[in-house]
């Protein structure tokens, strides 16, 4: 048995597929530049099409969130200083085409790995994914076509891009990888696809050949290659119990989320865009928590007009049916970019020039997005929220931009709803220790709990060598919670999170005793998240949180938390 990282829910038993990428040597040889330029750009526009491929069948599958990763692989394809400077090479050294390629790639990988900046270290990762794609094919190797998987199937690498697993069809099972986290990008694109996973389980590769049989628990985070026949019955035995509770699940989709002493919460969705409203409501979600526009900017190739985001919020809105809609205003900057417009170079852009930031010094844009909002907010039930809000005066800034753009339509006779709700994010520990005193001009708060512990923690959560201080339920973050709530309810302000956190089952309990009124997900989280909510006490769980607020670290709070919910 080898152990890993549970980080898709779900039991399998089937066979091994080795993902082994195509070996590739570079030999360097000379070259007529001619030829050499036409292969190199053959072989970029086949690189193009195949991106362009995968991104339109991972379309069928996958939120517009997910699919941006594919953008960036296409604007890199793109790039003109990237093939401008492998022609160049090409022309200059008489060199052949995949030479030429390894070498820039090579330069331009190393050049954002040494710089001290997050964003531009990810931008390596794309570097080598799309250089990778590109050598394949001046070579005529042949990538892998998982989509061309025809029996049931667990897939085992050493890590998944996120093309490999865009291309994972419904044969594929579950899949184990040597390396990863619970909030990396194949973690999170299994979520959202409800492919059981194990990752960060070292040694898989080399244990298992293709053909095997494996039995992949990513419940508890176990796999079992070439189990005897009591283990597969067992492992069988356990994945149908599961899926049974999943379908046992469903008569929950159209029930409140109440506990039995009569507490009522909501449990609503995440979402990108449009397409992710269906998920919602056949998930019972009784909202959207966090509507992320960003993705209305990040997939266009200019600032969206006010008429094309009208569009956007006004379909989301009419088809949530009336149930509350939050939408977050423009979240870009950090690991969020745009090809249209240049941000300043920074050492921690995650704590630089972003969001709220951006939005109240360009406020033509700000404004822009505003009305927008205004005119769609006839259409069903808008809440709008601020992201990165530190201080009082960006939200009352914020909020008064609102206001005078909600009195210009008026003046101009368009209609605008009277009810929306003005709130914010919290997720930066001075915005939660202050909460009480902006619970004063907010009508709601979302706790973004990604941000907030990475920043309560100093700890980035992208980083492997950190990512053990990445603690939800430590008390300390569980302490920055009950104040935000507290703070709110003390002027009548509702408190929302939108954040990994609300969607974990050891969490719910917890966040529930600390009086959370609303937790936000991803849709297929949200049944199971009403089980529990629905099945305990609301006195029990505040006694429950009372007692973990009070523990010295995270391994104390898990173990009350379990016992509670075992009991």
């Amino acid at each position: 048995m080898l152990k890993g990282i549970a980080a898709s829910a779900g039991v399998s038993v089937a066979k091994v597929y080795k993902l082994e990428t195509p070996k590739v040597v570079i030999e360097k040889k000379s070259g007529v530049a001619a030829d050499e330029i036409a292969k190199f750009d053959a072989a970029l526009a086949k690189t193009t099409t195949d991106i362009e491929g995968v991104k339109e069948r991972a379309a069928k599958r996958l939120s517009p969130e997910e699919l941006a990763v594919f953008d960036a692989h296409l604007m890199m394809a793109n790039d003109p200083e990237l093939a401008g400077q492998i022609r160049t090479k090409i022309e200059t050294e008489n060199v052949n085409a995949e030479y030429a390629t390894d070498e820039v790639a090579n330069m331009m990988v190393a050049m954002f790995e040494s710089m001290d900046n997050d964003y531009f270290r990810e931008r390596a990762a794309d570097v080598k994914d799309v250089t990778f794609r590109l050598k394949c094919n001046l070579l005529g190797l042949e990538i892998p076509d998982l989509t061309a998987i025809a029996e049931p199937t667990i897939i085992v690498a050493h890590d998944l891009t996120p093309s490999d697993t865009a291309q994972l069809n419904e044969f594929v099972k579950g899949f184990a990888t040597e390396i990863g986290g619970k909030t990396s990008h194949s973690a999170i694109m299994a979520n959202s696809l409800e492919i059981p996973a194990v990752v960060g389980c070292p040694g898989v590769m080399e244990a298992c050949v293709n053909g095997d049989i494996l039995a992949l628990d990513a419940l508890d985070g176990e796999i079992v290659i070439n189990p005897d026949d009591a283990t597969v019955a067992k492992y069988e035995a356990k994945a149908k119990a599961y899926a049974e509770e999943k379908e046992a699940l469903k008569v929950l989709v159209n029930q409140e989320s109440v506990t039995p002493d009569g507490h009522k919460v909501d449990i609503a969705g995440n979402i990108g865009g449009f397409k992710d409203v269906e998920g919602v409501l056949k998930n019972g979600g009784e909202g959207v928590g966090l509507f992320r526009t960003e993705f209305l900017y990040m997939d266009s190739d200019h600032f969206p007009t006010e008429d094309e985001q009208f569009e956007a919020y006004k379909q989301v809105l009419e088809g949530m049916q009336g149930k509350r809609v939050v939408v977050r205003t423009l979240d870009i900057g950090g690991d969020k970019h745009l090809t249209y417009y240049e941000f300043p170079q920074e050492m921690n852009p995650f704590l630089g020039y972003r969001a709220i930031r951006l939005c109240l010094k360009e406020t033509d844009i700000f404004r822009t997005q505003l009305r927008a909002l205004c005119r769609a907010s006839v259409y069903g039930k808008l809440a709008i929220m601020f992201p990165m809000i530190a201080t009082i005066k960006e939200f009352r800034d914020a909020k008064a931009i609102f206001e005078e753009e909600k009195a210009k339509l008026i003046a101009e006779g368009v209609a605008v709803a009277d009810d929306i709700e003005i709130g914010m994010m919290v997720e930066i520990p001075a915005a939660a220790v202050l909460a009480d005193q902006f619970s004063k001009y907010a009508d709601f708060f979302s706790i973004g709990t990604n941000d907030l512990i990475q920043y309560s923690m100093a700890a980035d959560r992208m980083s492997e060598h950190v990512s053990y201080l990445y603690q939800p339920m430590n008390p300390s973050i569980l302490r920055l919670i009950k104040m935000t709530i507290e703070g709110a309810h003390k002027n009548g302000s509702w408190v929302g999170m939108c954040g990994a956190m609300a969607g974990d089952p050891i969490s719910a309990p917890v966040l529930l005793g600390l009086g959370l009124d609303e937790f936000s997900m991803s849709a297929t989280q949200i049944l199971k998240a009403r089980k529990i909510i629905n099945n305990m006490n609301f006195s029990d769980a505040q006694k429950l949180a009372a007692e973990c607020v009070e523990k010295d670290t995270i391994d104390e709070v898990t173990e009350v938390v379990k016992a509670a919910l075992a009991g």
